[in-house]
């Protein structure tokens, strides 16, 4: 079944042409372990340095490798294009800035092992009390407004086969996207199978979740929940 599939990773860049090259050269190296073909789908989206130059630079490269730049930033945006891009018949995502080739590989393994199940990441690591304290706090929440039986909303990569279609027609166009991942999989029933992940360091770059996007991640659950009920 591997070598007959096509796996599609969607990887969302904002401001990362500092570290963005190596990061792609070691998943393409580590890709070598997948006896499957696949592409890079890089999604540039409100850069305000030269990642969309190093990006294209990739793609000339490498035929695998391509870039797609969003019309404006926001992480969901960057996904959904991704998604709507992408040929495969698994389909993956995730923060390029933190995950690492062994962490790509082992999820795609587990979704080539097991096809008919969603497999995402469980981070067990935060880089400090208030992350850890903050994540709970939204996971939580989740779990209490969609019935979810998944403890990392927002962990990745997350990999799906192409037949899960709704997760492929997803809506948000921000952060909120991974709690409408969620959601989906709970409301149509697809398996979800978490993997333990015990480290998210960053590989460059800043993180743009700050106090005001963590309110807005808290109230955004709770309209996407109102939403849901109507």
């Amino acid at each position: 079944m591997a070598e007959s599939q096509l796996v599609s990773i969607i990887l969302p860049v904002c401001n990362q042409a500092d570290h963005i090259e190596a990061i792609i050269n070691e998943y393409v190296m580590a890709l070598k372990k997948v006896q499957s073909a696949y592409e890079i789908i890089l999604v540039t989206n409100g850069c305000r340095d030269n990642s969309i130059e190093v990006c294209k630079r990739l793609g000339e490269n490498n035929q695998s490798i391509r870039t797609v730049e969003s019309p404006e930033p926001g992480w969901g945006m960057a996904v959904r294009i991704g998604l709507q891009e992408a040929k495969g018949t698994l389909i993956c995502y995730t923060n390029s800035a933190r995950t690492s080739a062994e962490q790509l590989i082992l999820h795609i393994l587990y979704a080539i092992a097991f096809p008919s199940v969603v497999v995402k990441a469980n981070r067990k690591i935060r880089d400090n009390w208030r992350r850890r304290l903050g994540s709970l706090l939204y996971n939580l929440e989740c779990r209490a407004f969609f019935d979810l039986p998944t403890w990392d909303i927002n962990g990745t990569p997350k990999v799906f086969p192409r037949q899960f279609e709704k997760l492929l027609s997803m809506k948000r166009n921000d952060d909120l996207i991974d709690a409408e991942f969620n959601w989906i999989c709970r409301r149509e029933g697809y398996p979800v199978v978490e993997v333990p992940v015990l480290s998210t360091k960053r590989h460059g770059g800043k993180s743009t979740t700050n106090y005001g996007s963590a309110v807005k991640l808290y109230w955004g659950a709770y309209e996407l929940w109102k939403e849901g009920k109507n």
